[in-house]
């Protein structure tokens, strides 16, 4: 499975807030096979964002790259499952 140019997030972790370096992204709520519907979010000239499915607030921090979070492992990298083809 191709990564996506925009970043998907997560929150397996339940905090609260999550600190990003990115202003676009689509929220998953939590790792597949637990995720909400995949919402596109756009903070346009905010620094914040709440996602409207699980309610995290998303917070654009410009110290974060577009694959860093904080907490760490909030940005969601697909993997292929075991034995499947290679992209």
């Amino acid at each position: 499975m191709a990564q996506s140019l925009v970043p998907h997030l997560v929150n397996d972790k339940g905090v609260d807030r999550i600190k990003i370096g990115v202003k676009e992204f689509q929220c998953m709520g939590a790792a597949p096979p637990h995720d909400h519907p995949h919402v596109y979010l756009d903070m346009g000239d905010e620094t914040q964002i709440v996602c409207p499915y699980c309610s995290t607030l998303f917070l654009h921090d410009h110290a974060l790259k577009a694959t860093e979070s904080d907490p760490p492992s909030c940005v969601y990298v697909a993997t292929s499952p075991p034995g499947a083809p290679a992209a």
